[in-house]
């Protein structure tokens, strides 16, 4: 099996957003930079996607912010990369079409935020046919406020519902020891 991992919206950009929050970020950091580097080791390739946005003119994810670009902690060389302007990486992007001339059937899921791009990029890769491996671990996602009940929901906490959700269906849930032993 050919895989390749997929390192999403791991952007300066969600340091200035109102809920970045760092409690997490060592261990996403640390599992993160791992999990590259064992898909270096064992030759697949590495996949940088950066989520940017120009029709809203003071986002933090418009290229002119000069935010849309890698976080610091990601100083290792990347394959290919691709910029999308929606949640999933493969809408527009000639990501699906670049990973077939790659005779790349499986993909891993990292970055940021876990319920939305990382999700969503899960059950669109899904969707058109490829194996899919979500490695939650080297995941990062934020506290969230359900709207209408007021109810709010840990991070930790929606880590497992997009585990729930994704199980069985799209993706194969992992975690980096699947990847590093």
């Amino acid at each position: 099996m050919n895989k390749a991992l997929l390192v999403i919206d791991t952007q300066d950009s969600f340091y200035h957003t109102p809920y970045w929050s760092v409690r997490d970020v060592a261990d996403f950091q640390h599992n993160l930079t791992q999990l590259i580097a064992a898909f270096q080791r064992n030759q697949h390739k590495v996949i940088k996607i950066l989520h940017s946005r120009d029709d809203v003119p003071d986002s933090p994810f418009n290229p002119a912010s000069g935010f849309v670009k890698p976080m610091a902690f990601l100083d290792t060389p990347f394959d290919k990369t691709f910029h999308k302007s929606v949640h999933n990486a493969f809408t527009d992007t000639g990501l699906a079409m670049w990973l077939k001339r790659n005779n790349i059937d499986c993909v891993a899921i990292s970055g940021i935020r876990t319920e939305q791009c990382c999700e969503t990029t899960a059950r669109v890769a899904s969707d058109l046919g490829f194996q899919v491996e979500f490695v939650t671990d080297a995941t990062l996602t934020f506290d969230m406020q359900h709207q209408p009940s007021g109810q709010r929901f840990k991070a930790d906490e929606i880590k497992v519902r997009t585990e729930l959700v994704l199980a069985e269906r799209f993706a194969k849930i992992c975690t980096l020891q699947d990847f590093v032993l």
